[in-house]
């Protein structure tokens, strides 16, 4: 217990308050979940390895978690009205949130380009860039709403 001019009280509990609306990051729990699998494949394996290697047991994380997901999923484009042809993103997790993996040592803007662009393709609103090839996987996250 603490006193304060005499009086006795209880040190209330540190509430934790998010830092944006759910208007601000929508499916914030999903791109949460998406995360955690990532860290974990992340400690589990390290950096330094190819993308593929941490694509496939990022596939295999959400597997066992439960996760709904499409991966090497086939996108088409369009110009103008014609077809222009296709790509593929690593993942769409839960048929909403685009996951493109690198596994470089610097990040590029044109990879941050490059996800937009896919959002835009298949009219979705968020996407996440992860670099496995850092030390700590928290700084190589990159969250883009649209």
């Amino acid at each position: 217990m603490f006193y304060r001019k005499g009086e006795k009280f209880k040190p209330q509990r540190a509430q934790r308050f998010p830092l944006c609306s759910q208007n601000e990051y929508p499916l914030k729990e999903i791109t949460r979940e998406i995360i955690s699998c990532a860290i974990e494949v992340h400690s589990t394996l390290g950096p330094g390895l190819l993308e593929i290697v941490y694509e496939e047991a990022l596939s295999h994380e959400f597997t066992l978690r439960g996760l709904a997901y499409d991966r090497q999923k086939e996108i088409s484009f369009n110009y103008k009205g014609k077809h222009i042809g296709r790509h593929r993103i690593d993942f769409l997790v839960d048929n909403e949130i685009i996951l493109e993996l690198k596994a470089v040592e610097t990040m590029n803007k044109i990879f941050e380009a490059q996800l937009l662009t896919y959002l835009k393709a298949i009219d979705k609103r968020i996407g996440l860039l992860l670099n496995f090839n850092v030390e700590r996987l928290t700084d190589g996250i990159k969250r883009l709403i649209i």
